[in-house]
């Protein structure tokens, strides 16, 4: 939960700047908050993942172009690139080099078959597709306050109901995967009887 809290970080402070000043300033405040947020996570764990790497070096073109052009066409872009670029990064490794990016994240947390793990690598890349055409159709058929408002709820109450749906999928597979014990090995074991009786099961 604080993990999903701390990724948020940017997109509430874009949404209070926004409905404070204007979309401008909010999407200054969206690039220091990302930038803040990645020295954070470097100077606590000296590493940063290559996903927020990502988002850093797409909402400081789109961001910037959006303040230089004074242009919001920019900015009401950005989600969709992002989107669109994690669900080729995904659908590319697996086409091209035979990885399945999902699995190699989660298979040291979760033990899953295979048809599971590329039925999670696929619902990602359909979501990320899905979550792009999305943007851009509230982008450009509402608002620019609804877009933001579909920015911080909408998006994330989308991501939340996609990830509640995955966890119930694992938990189906999970529920399937009855673990092989071995049968315990009772040559020479006396075995107790319910009178206190002893019975022995090895040979003489």
């Amino acid at each position: 939960m604080m993990k999903f809290l701390f990724d948020l970080f940017p997109v509430v402070l874009f949404f209070i700047a926004f409905k404070t000043y204007d979309i401008f300033v909010a999407t200054g405040v969206a690039i220091a908050a990302t930038l803040l947020q990645i020295g954070w996570v470097w100077l606590r764990h000296r590493r940063v993942e290559n996903m927020m790497w990502i988002s850093l070096v797409i909402i400081i073109l789109f961001g910037g172009a959006t303040l230089v052009f004074q242009d919001e066409l920019f900015i009401k872009w950005k989600p969709t690139v992002l989107y669109w670029l994690f669900a080729g990064i995904l659908l590319g490794a697996y086409w091209f080099l035979g990885k399945n990016l999902i699995r190699a994240m989660l298979e040291k947390q979760i033990v899953l078959p295979d048809a599971a793990w590329q039925k999670l690598n696929f619902s990602w890349i359909v979501f990320f597709i899905f979550m792009g055409c999305i943007n851009l159709y509230i982008a450009f058929n509402f608002s620019i306050d609804a877009w933001v408002n579909f920015k911080l709820f909408g998006s994330m109450g989308l991501m939340l109901v996609f990830v509640i749906s995955q966890a119930v999928m694992i938990r189906k597979y999970l529920d399937t995967m009855i673990p092989v014990t071995a049968a315990p090995h009772t040559a020479g074991v006396s075995v107790p009887h319910r009178d206190g009786a002893d019975e022995h099961t090895g040979k003489d």
